[in-house]
């Protein structure tokens, strides 16, 4: 039995739909989720800039926290630096976030594929790999959004997002060759699972939304290897915010997933 967290990161709340399912597969585990909300959002910084900043903030949460397992839901980050991390924290292990590229490869029936993302993870040249490694025969569509990830935060926090503007976001990711259609769109930002209900509606036609956030937990769990957590003393789960500053609605949704807002 443990009492070591297992903590997980992300540049805001996307990743509380990795969390959701990971509380289904560890119920008895305790979990500190870190929202890196002063630098969100990423797709904004520079590559080296954020690439240092990540790991310089790991060593200090590492330090204070000693988790077991380090979980990095947002893809942005995961793309940029998982291979640092490991590499500057041996030992440790890291589950990262890739684009499901590869099931949907899988699972797809008419060959056309899109990916929505945000720009830094679809220029990143890892992303592009994964299509050359699992995707060949199908036809893949890169999209990236500016504004889903921020309309995910505020439609989070306040209830509400203009569906027009989902409509626009998501668009591009339809498209129609040779009397077949798109029929599947990854969801490779754990925001934008927040906001899938909207996207069905606003959709031109039925596709499969892939969301990622099962597998990264059951990732996480099978690298445990068992190992089985205790939440009697251990402490409630906490959400720690590296700006140091949460409003009400932020606070009261980190309330509706358990989670105890403290600062850094």
């Amino acid at each position: 039995m443990t009492d070591r967290p297992i903590l997980m990161f992300d540049s805001g709340i996307g990743g509380l739909t990795v969390l959701r399912e990971a509380r289904v597969l560890m119920p008895e585990r305790r979990f500190v989720y870190v929202a890196d909300d002063a630098a969100f959002p990423y797709g904004a910084w520079e590559e080296p800039a954020l690439k240092a900043r990540i790991l310089d903030l790991f060593g200090r949460l590492l330090e204070r926290f000693d988790p077991e397992i380090s979980v990095i839901p947002c893809n942005t980050a995961s793309t940029l630096v998982i291979d640092a991390l490991r590499q500057a924290f041996p030992g440790h292990p890291f589950v990262g976030t890739v684009p499901a590229i590869k099931p949907a490869a899988e699972r797809t029936r008419s060959g056309l594929v899109s990916v929505l993302a945000t720009p830094g993870t679809v220029k990143r040249q890892y992303t592009r790999d994964l299509i050359t490694q699992w995707a060949t025969k199908c036809h893949v569509r890169l999209v990236g959004s500016d504004r889903l990830a921020q309309m995910a935060e505020t439609y989070m926090r306040d209830g509400f997002v203009d569906e027009q503007a989902v409509k626009d976001e998501i668009a591009p990711c339809f498209i129609e060759q040779d009397d077949r259609r798109t029929d599947i769109v990854v969801l490779a930002c754990t925001h934008y699972p927040f906001l899938v209900n909207r996207m069905r509606k606003t959709a031109p036609w039925p596709v499969d939304w892939i969301d990622p956030a099962e597998a990264i937990a059951r990732r996480a769990l099978s690298l445990l290897n068992g190992s089985r957590g205790r939440r009697d003393d251990a402490g409630p789960d906490i959400a720690v915010f590296t700006s140091k500053r949460t409003d009400f609605a932020t606070r009261r949704l980190m309330q509706g997933f358990g989670l105890a807002v403290e600062g850094t």
